[in-house]
């Protein structure tokens, strides 16, 4: 499955970027941009994150890094 995709699914209005870390399709880096992370803490927008894709980490990513971003 596709990592951006799966994101925008849970955020439609994300801005995402991802980066294959290594080239084994198992590390990645994520850069997300949207609106409806203002006003909360920087735990509870990684936690939006990680619940649009946990049924991929439990399976398939071995790690991910996650950098969130308010929208103005």
């Amino acid at each position: 499955k596709d990592i951006e995709s799966l994101i925008k699914k849970k955020i439609p209005d994300a801005k995402v970027i991802i980066k294959d870390l290594v080239g084994d399709n198992n590390h990645f880096s994520a850069e997300i941009v949207s609106k409806e992370f203002n006003g909360k803490t920087r735990l509870e927008q990684h936690k939006m994150v990680y619940n649009s894709l946990s049924e991929e980490l439990k399976e398939d990513l071995h790690a991910l890094s996650i950098k969130t971003m308010e929208k103005k």
